[in-house]
Protein backbone atom coordinates (compact mmCIF):
# COMPACT_ATOMS: atom_id res chain seq x y z
CA UNK A 1 0.00 0.00 0.00
CA UNK A 2 1.27 3.51 -0.84
CA UNK A 3 0.24 6.21 1.30
CA UNK A 4 2.09 9.70 2.30
CA UNK A 5 3.02 10.39 5.75
CA UNK A 6 4.36 12.94 7.27
CA UNK A 7 6.86 12.56 10.20
CA UNK A 8 7.86 14.84 13.73
CA UNK A 9 11.59 16.07 13.25
CA UNK A 10 12.77 13.58 16.06
CA UNK A 11 10.91 10.51 14.62
CA UNK A 12 12.37 10.98 10.89
CA UNK A 13 15.79 11.38 12.15
CA UNK A 14 15.55 8.24 14.67
CA UNK A 15 14.55 5.91 11.43
CA UNK A 16 17.56 7.52 9.52
CA UNK A 17 19.82 6.98 12.16
CA UNK A 18 18.50 3.26 12.57
CA UNK A 19 18.75 2.72 8.71
CA UNK A 20 22.31 3.92 8.11
CA UNK A 21 22.70 1.60 11.27
CA UNK A 22 21.08 -1.51 10.12
CA UNK A 23 21.99 -1.16 6.55
CA UNK A 24 17.94 -1.62 5.76
CA UNK A 25 15.60 0.73 3.59
CA UNK A 26 13.72 3.35 4.74
CA UNK A 27 10.52 1.57 4.10
CA UNK A 28 12.13 -1.61 5.70
CA UNK A 29 13.06 0.70 8.97
CA UNK A 30 9.80 2.43 8.79
CA UNK A 31 7.13 -1.04 8.87
CA UNK A 32 10.08 -2.51 11.03
CA UNK A 33 8.77 -0.19 13.89
CA UNK A 34 5.45 0.37 13.26
CA UNK A 35 5.04 -3.82 13.82
CA UNK A 36 6.70 -3.72 17.38
CA UNK A 37 4.47 -0.48 18.13
CA UNK A 38 1.24 -2.11 16.64
CA UNK A 39 2.05 -5.70 18.46
CA UNK A 40 3.88 -4.61 21.87
CA UNK A 41 1.40 -6.22 24.14
CA UNK A 42 -0.61 -2.87 26.21
CA UNK A 43 -0.02 -3.41 30.14
CA UNK A 44 -3.13 -4.35 32.00
CA UNK A 45 -4.66 -1.68 34.04
CA UNK A 46 -6.52 -2.13 36.89
CA UNK A 47 -10.30 -0.63 36.59
CA UNK A 48 -10.69 2.68 37.93
CA UNK A 49 -12.78 3.06 40.98
CA UNK A 50 -14.40 5.77 43.08
CA UNK A 51 -14.87 5.19 46.63
CA UNK A 52 -17.89 7.49 47.81
CA UNK A 53 -17.27 8.91 51.15
CA UNK A 54 -20.22 9.97 53.63
CA UNK A 55 -19.19 13.59 54.84
CA UNK A 56 -22.38 13.43 57.08
CA UNK A 57 -23.90 16.33 55.06
CA UNK A 58 -27.11 16.95 54.28
CA UNK A 59 -28.37 15.33 50.84
CA UNK A 60 -30.62 17.54 48.84
CA UNK A 61 -32.73 15.77 46.08
CA UNK A 62 -33.16 19.57 44.07
CA UNK A 63 -31.90 22.28 43.63
CA UNK A 64 -34.90 24.35 44.82
CA UNK A 65 -34.12 23.14 47.91
CA UNK A 66 -30.43 24.04 48.20
CA UNK A 67 -31.27 27.36 47.22
CA UNK A 68 -34.12 28.13 49.81
CA UNK A 69 -31.95 26.49 52.61
CA UNK A 70 -28.78 28.31 51.86
CA UNK A 71 -30.88 31.95 50.56
CA UNK A 72 -33.88 31.65 52.47
CA UNK A 73 -37.52 31.09 51.20
CA UNK A 74 -36.78 34.67 48.34
CA UNK A 75 -34.17 33.40 46.96
CA UNK A 76 -35.62 34.01 43.48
Amino acid sequence: MRTTLTLDEDVAKMLEKETRRSGSSFKQVVNHFLRLGLTAKQPVRKPFRVTPINLGLPHYDKVEELLEKLEGPDYR
